[in-house]
């Protein structure tokens, strides 16, 4: 988990190195801010935060399963830790709690689904739950109000609504299934690849263009750009939906975009703040 987890420190880095370069804003200020991700701070730091208005915990939500021979085992959890950074940043009043990648992925013997691939990890929906559960009132107990599931794959969003509830029952602070951050890859997302003249058979629903597009876009090291015909060939007994030939990191920032931006206009929703742009 370690390695995973350094793993995902050093691909963020470089992309906000890349963004730098590019004059897009970056997860720190130039004036060196501090980090919006929990694990990156010591606890009196975050503390701090928290005593100072950052009162809104992004809990990422990836996944550890197969994506086909051209995308990494790891792609949901790197996807969702580096948007769920950006969020953040925008909201200015938010941090990322570490991203949880053990999550439901069907029965593991017989294996079925995912499954039946080699590196898909599955847990129990129970499991799952409560681990969201007590995540939440974990960052409930320090001081946050609101905790928002943002969860990268579509499998468990009934579950992130069901934790959110349980929390809520018992009071102290409000959770949130933040479904927006999903939905915006099923609607938007593919609305907008449509117009550029990619097809659902092409757009696809796991591993193919717009999956892949999206891991481009954010995560370039984890596509294995040479096999993206293999992928296209794989088809669904090769665990591929879609055909990946064709993705890009120009069309997976429209995805990038659209996540960032509905989560964003969700979560302001939901608790009330205002866009300090639009303030006079």
């Amino acid at each position: 988990m370690l390695h995973l987890q350094n793993t995902w420190r050093r691909r963020a880095s470089a992309m906000a190195g890349m963004a730098l370069a590019l004059a897009v804003p970056t997860l720190a200020s130039a004036g060196g801010a501090p980090s919006v991700y929990m694990e990156e701070l010591t606890s009196p730091e975050l503390q701090a935060r928290i005593d100072a208005g950052a009162t809104t915990a992004l809990v990422p939500i990836g996944g550890t399963e197969q994506s086909g021979p051209h995308i990494v085992l790891g792609k949901h959890n790197v996807r969702a830790h580096i948007l769920a950074g950006r969020i953040a940043q925008r909201l200015g009043n938010a941090t990322v709690a570490p991203v949880i990648a053990y999550v439901p992925e069907g029965a593991i013997a017989p294996p079925a689904g995912h499954m039946r691939f080699a590196g898909t990890l599955s847990i129990p929906e129970a499991a799952f739950e409560s681990m969201l559960e007590s995540t939440a009132r974990s960052l409930c107990q320090h001081g946050v109000r609101d905790v928002f599931f943002l969860g990268d794959h579509g499998g468990y969003q009934k579950s992130e609504e069901k934790a959110a509830a349980r929390v809520n029952a018992k009071g102290r602070c409000r959770a949130h299934a933040l479904l927006d951050y999903y939905q915006a890859t099923q609607a938007g997302y593919v609305a907008d690849l449509k117009r550029r003249g990619h097809g659902d058979a092409e757009i696809g629903l796991h591993a193919g263009l717009a999956d892949t597009s999206l891991s481009l876009a954010l995560d370039p090291a984890g596509v294995r750009s040479g096999l993206l015909a293999a992928g296209a060939k794989a088809g669904p007994n090769g665990g591929v939906r879609g055909d990946p030939t064709r993705a890009s990191a120009e069309l997976g920032q429209l995805g990038v975009t659209r996540i960032v931006d509905a989560s964003v206009a969700a979560i302001r929703a939901a608790t009330g703040a205002k866009n300090p742009s639009k303030q006079p």
